[in-house]
């Protein structure tokens, strides 16, 4: 049961210079419990099109339901079913774990009581039970990923999105979000809408591609029919089909690791 879906998604900027069309007019749609890989080079509209699905960008053309939800008449229906996880993150670095979960439990109105509760119950999920009364400055990079996709959680979204979610982390902590995610799929029936410019990420977590470029879906399928279709064999690597499909990398990524 499919629980996104755009039909002629648009996005069109006016700039100095004349219209600028972001995003031209694009369909997909994700299914329940499904790993949904968002890939394309700079420039190809993926950051355009994940800010007008999480309702932080109107969309000029087209129409999306996420859960249900209009993407245009019932933004705030939106936000109620999903959880977003910016690449930047958004952790308080003044307060401790227990205080910044119970705080966002707050942000949707669970009472004094349910906010300490749900806070208990997002650190066990998510291993954070021991860090709980640390100081978030304190944590590292895979903790604080963490911790970022505990507070994404808290409301139970139907739909999580994820945006380059393991940039800069260290190969360790990288591995541990890559299970949190499948688990997340498998044992919650999360469907995840995920962004990445590491290829090797998209192969191994995603159940399905979708590759934009200049505002348009050029490809879409498997990791392993996308390269089986573009690469010649099912056994090539997920950079060789992207440079088949687009012509063009990824988007360079910082490398550097995050102390742990």
């Amino acid at each position: 049961m499919a629980v996104l879906m755009t039909s002629g998604l648009a996005r069109t900027f006016t700039t100095k210079s004349g219209p600028v069309d972001a995003v031209r007019g694009i369909d997909l749609t994700a299914e329940r419990g499904e790993i949904l890989g968002f890939l394309g080079p700079n420039g190809a509209g993926k950051t355009t099109t994940l800010r007008m699905l999480t309702t932080l960008l109107p969309p000029t053309g087209g129409t999306a339901t996420v859960a249900g939800r209009d993407l245009t008449t019932d933004p705030a229906g939106v936000r109620e079913k999903i959880g977003y996880v910016a690449q930047s993150g958004g952790v308080d670095p003044t307060v401790t774990v227990r205080e910044e979960l119970a705080t966002q439990a707050r942000f949707y109105r669970f009472s004094r009581a349910d906010a300490a509760a749900r806070a208990e119950e997002l650190a066990h999920e998510l291993d954070l039970t021991g860090l709980l009364d640390r100081p978030c400055a304190a944590l590292s990079g895979g903790q604080r990923r963490r911790l970022d996709i505990a507070m994404a959680l808290t409301h139970r979204p139907e739909v999580l999105f994820l945006d380059e979610p393991t940039t800069g982390l260290d190969p360790g902590s990288r591995a541990d979000l890559w299970k949190l995610v499948r688990r997340l799929r498998d044992e919650y029936g999360t469907t995840v809408f995920l962004t990445t410019h590491y290829l090797d990420e998209a192969d191994e977590l995603s159940d399905r591609l979708v590759v934009i470029d200049n505002g348009t879906v050029v490809a879409e399928g498997t990791p392993a029919a996308l390269k089986e279709r573009h690469a010649g064999s099912a056994d090539a690597s997920l950079q060789d089909a992207f440079l088949a499909i687009t012509g063009r990398g990824p988007a360079p990524v910082d490398t550097t690791p995050v102390a742990v």
